[in-house]
């Protein structure tokens, strides 16, 4: 239930990134906002279920809307296993470091996507903009906060939901 919940959670967010925020103005800026529940995710959900998550909605996002197939889910399972890998040994409270961690990740995504694209498509890349990227990265957390409240008051829904369960009936006796 908490997986299917989350995928369905993504696609929705697929077809909002991939349709609604196209509208927006280049200079508003469009969030990625897959990423951030990539992040999430990383956080939230143990290794299996979180890697299959990742992997189906990255794949998705990918082929609607993917230059080459295969390297948006390849970097997003990277991040994945870096965010999940670094909060698993981390002592420090969990939410001091995850909005940073986003943003951090998020902008090594960048540089990481711009070195790829940079041997795949030479002549076709736009030259590399510090400012761009910075702007983007901002962007992308300022939208992880109020999306990371969302998610984790879902999450916590639905796990109370799934804990309490339904009460036993109780058999009524016959007299005999």
């Amino acid at each position: 239930m908490l997986v299917f919940s989350f995928w369905a959670i993504g696609i929705v967010l697929i077809i909002a990134q991939t349709t609604l925020l196209e509208y927006f103005p280049l200079w508003f800026g469009r969030p990625d906002l897959i990423f951030v529940l990539v992040a999430f995710i990383a956080y939230r959900f143990a290794w299996i279920p979180g890697i299959f998550l990742v992997f189906a909605l990255s794949w998705v996002l990918d082929v609607v809307a993917g230059i080459y197939l295969g390297l948006y889910p390849l970097v997003c399972l990277l991040v994945f296993a870096a965010l999940k890998t670094l909060t698993n040994k981390s002592p420090v409270k969990e939410s001091t470091y995850q909005i940073p961690l986003v943003g951090l990740s998020y902008f090594l995504m960048q540089i990481f996507f711009n070195l790829i694209n940079s041997i795949l498509l030479p002549d076709m890349l736009p030259e590399w903009s510090w400012l761009g990227a910075l702007q983007r990265t901002i962007l992308v957390v300022l939208s992880a906060i109020p999306l990371f409240i969302l998610f984790n008051r879902l999450y916590v829904y639905i796990l109370k939901r799934r804990l309490r369960g339904k009460p036993p009936r109780r058999r009524s006796q016959r007299p005999i």
